[in-house]
């Protein structure tokens, strides 16, 4: 069957059924950029919010990354859902204000909530972290599909647009999270660069409003009321942001940091990193020490050398300097060299703990791990390690080949001692004191009896050296202190290592072994 020309029917061009009210490229290129780039910004700051109360562990960097990647997929799917059943020009502001509103609501919820979820249970932080960046993540999440609805307006040419579109957003995430890192943490406290992006999103939003309002009338949906709504919602995000609890006095690019007197001892001064307890000094007596395990460690420091004998000390994190204040004053003319990540704790201690650093006193600034690698073989008579993140031994600082480094350092017969913290059932205690033992002759264990059975958590110092540990003289000392802790040295430390995992570069799962439910 054959037919004429007049008989052949013309497909309807695809363009007619998309919306044609396209946006400036450049107007959706910046809005896309500027929402997406707004995501990390606040995953990034997310987790210096949190971590005052949950530590700054794998679990809470992961559960930060997991509920970004929730919020961003149900926000894109959200948004494109929506965009095929309203005109995208009237929901883009209102998404923006309402990110804005949220991220500041952000702080004094995270704040607040921080007080009741504080420690690392999983559900807690899983929960606090979904508190701090889920809901303005999905809003922000949602532009991007909105406008690259707008901008389909020939769909001949839509695998183009949503692949600038896309490719614009992945360079916003990428750019913020570098400025984010490099630049803002560093210059300004947390809760800025929160009210700022939440501020940033306000204006963008009511910008826009305006312009799409100049274009057609457009601008935000619905009536008077819906925009002084979204005003008192702003306001009251302002109000609960500056009267939501600050745990800290000064924020540096590692902690949350304070220093609170001691009102039953005048020269008494606690240091707080991200809401605990971290070093307490007093400015009157070095060689007061008010923890359990600093008193484990001074009776260590105690027995190492004759009484009043020098030592050559390396101190693997800093915290207030109690440790390198009391061998100065037990033990006069020793050398301290301290490692200490935070430059800015150094500073603080300077300014409120009466740190004074000299020619007996060294404060170097850097990572312990990378400091170590430069000290010279057969260095120092004693190594102190008391390096954290929140409550967790950094696990780089954890591995058999750390403790092979600090091994290279010590002086033969030279002691190195470690401050552990964990919980029952002592999965990480385990570890780590295998994990030293691999590496060293003779290893001893020093913590409370109830620690030890696994009923409480505690700190735990773990001592080794190449040479046989004064056991006994060690005994005599801790016998001293306020509350007598246990020593498990010989086939006590082996059967409670009980055949636990050594901990390597390879694979240290420190944080996994601390986890608890």
């Amino acid at each position: 069957m054959s037919s004429s020309s007049s008989d052949i029917v013309t497909a309807p061009t695809p363009s007619a059924s998309v919306p044609s009210r396209a946006l400036p490229n450049g107007l959706a290129a910046f809005l896309v950029f500027f929402s997406s780039g707004a995501v990390l910004v606040l995953e990034t700051v997310s987790l210096r919010l949190v971590g005052p109360y949950v530590g700054v562990t794998l679990q809470v960097t992961s559960s930060v990354i997991g509920i970004a990647l929730a919020a961003i997929a149900y926000g894109a799917w959200s948004g494109g859902w929506l965009a095929d059943r309203r005109d995208p020009r009237g929901l883009l502001a209102p998404a923006l204000i309402l990110a804005g509103i949220a991220a500041a609501v952000t702080l004094p919820v995270v704040r607040y909530a921080g007080e009741l979820l504080r420690g690392g249970a999983v559900s807690g932080i899983l929960l606090l972290t979904a508190l701090a960046v889920f809901v303005p993540a999905a809003l922000l999440s949602a532009v991007t599909p909105l406008v690259v609805k707008l901008q389909l307006a020939d769909l001949r040419r839509t695998g183009q647009v949503v692949g600038r579109l896309s490719g614009i957003g992945t360079l916003g995430g990428i750019t913020a999270t570098l400025a984010t890192g490099f630049v803002l943490v560093a210059a300004l406290p947390s809760t800025v660069i929160l009210i700022g992006l939440a501020a940033s999103l306000g204006v963008v939003g009511l910008a826009l409003g305006v312009y799409l309002r100049r274009q057609e009338s457009a601008g935000l949906p619905g009536p008077a009321r819906l925009k002084a709504t979204l005003a008192v919602l702003g306001l009251v995000a302002a109000g609960l942001s500056a009267v939501a609890p600050n745990p800290c006095d000064v924020e540096t690019a590692y902690h949350c940091a304070r220093v609170e007197r001691d009102p039953d001892r005048a020269g008494g001064r606690t240091l707080y990193l991200n809401s605990a307890q971290h070093s307490y000094v007093d400015l009157d007596d070095p060689t007061h020490l008010e923890y359990e395990y600093t008193q484990w460690i001074g009776a260590v420091a105690d027995v190492a050398a004759p009484k009043g004998q020098r030592l050559d000390a390396l101190h693997l994190g800093g915290g207030g300097f109690t440790m390198p204040r009391y061998l100065s004053a037990t033990r006069p003319g020793t050398d301290n060299v301290v490692f200490e990540i935070d430059g800015e704790l150094v500073e603080l201690d300077r300014r409120e703990l009466g740190v004074r650093t000299g020619p007996g006193l060294r404060a170097t600034v850097g990572d312990a791990r990378m400091l170590v690698g430069g000290e010279p073989a057969d260095s120092r008579d004693l190594v102190v390690g008391d390096a954290f993140g929140h409550l967790v031994v950094p696990w780089h600082l954890a591995t058999r080949e750390m403790a092979a480094e600090v091994d290279r350092v010590l002086r033969p017969g030279g002691i190195y001692v470690q401050n552990v913290i964990d919980y029952p059932p002592g999965r990480f205690i385990r570890s780590e004191l295998a994990t030293v033992a691999a590496e060293f002759d003779h290893v001893a264990l020093v913590a409370p009896p109830e620690a030890i059975a696994g009923q409480q958590g505690s700190n735990f110092l773990i001592v080794a050296s190449d040479a046989p540990l004064p056991l006994d003289a060690l005994r005599t000392r801790l016998g001293t202190v306020a509350k007598i802790p246990d020593l498990l040295a010989g086939s006590e430390v082996t059967r409670f290592v009980d055949g636990a995992l050594v901990l390597t570069d390879d694979y240290a799962p420190v944080d996994q072994l601390l986890a608890t439910a």
